[in-house]
């Protein structure tokens, strides 16, 4: 009751001691970051990236700075979807990250690997190295939001992102199957686990619009997202669809040419936060 926070001043025995509070890795000395969003998924497949992309996108159209730390070490699609294919470079300061046509910082294990189809065969320690050095080595440019895409499931990356970066709250992408009730309650347990705030989810593949009358056809069946996020106490925040444009600009790399308003909800919340 009345916590500050502040162990140093603190005469309470709570458990939350300075030995048992987990540090935040340190930033680069040149960096400046002021909001990290964690984008996480219970399982594969459902868009994560995606949604990362688009939400660094439309707060870039709103006049906020914005970066991307591609976390999914194994399975790096971000410079792909932005069309990035120069490798970075350094000076004695850090490493500079990649830029995209519209100024949003990228940085990647396939910005570094000679060619972007070499597998990344590294142990769970080693990957999650390299997610702390993206945060300490680079040199984030006065960053208003970063957001950090995340490779699905509660193992060692998510869990190192959320114990060596200050995150500021996490989304959650997740699909319209009769299974998302147990990846996203894992999800949500992890981060409450962690104290780390819950934004909201965003359904992705929500539903497919018939190009000649416009119907919405529920492809995976009813959604149930609704009632999933009533039980757990959060916010459905954006409900994509089923796009082939979106997939053929993800493949053209000229993700940026997307109208973003799709995640409007979710940004709204994030610039809010």
């Amino acid at each position: 009751m009345g916590c500050t926070h502040d162990c140093e001043s603190c005469s309470s025995n709570c458990g939350s001691t300075e030995e048992n509070v987990i540090p935040t890795e340190k930033l680069n000395d040149y960096s400046s970051v002021k909001k990290v969003i964690g984008i996480v998924s219970g399982k594969g497949g459902v868009g994560k990236s995606f949604v990362t992309s688009m939400l660094a996108v439309e707060m870039s159209r709103r006049g906020h700075h914005t970066a991307i730390l591609d976390a999914d070490i194994t399975g790096p699609s971000i410079p792909k979807e932005f069309g990035l294919n120069k490798k970075v470079t350094g000076t004695e300061n850090g490493i500079l990250p990649a830029e995209t046509r519209g100024g949003i910082e990228v940085m990647s294990i396939n910005l570094l690997l000679e060619n972007d189809t070499d597998p990344v065969i590294w142990r769970g320690p080693v990957i999650a190295g390299t997610v702390k050095q993206f945060w300490t080595d680079v040199i984030w440019d006065d960053i208003d939001y970063m957001f950090v895409d995340m490779p699905p499931g509660t193992g060692d990356v998510p869990l190192t992102v959320f114990q060596s970066l200050p995150v500021d709250g996490i989304v959650i992408v997740t699909s319209p199957q009769d299974l998302v009730s147990m990846v996203v309650g894992k999800a949500i347990n992890m981060a409450k686990m962690m104290n780390i705030p819950i934004v909201g989810i965003v359904e992705n593949y929500s539903y497919l619009e018939c190009p000649d009358c416009g119907k919405k056809i529920n492809v995976f069946g009813e959604s149930k997202i609704d009632e999933i996020a009533k039980e757990y106490g959060i916010d459905v925040l954006d409900k994509l669809p089923i796009s082939p444009e979106y997939a053929a600009k993800c493949d053209e790399g000229k993700i940026e040419s997307l109208q973003s308003d799709i995640v409007k909800n979710a940004a709204d919340k994030i610039e809010n936060l």
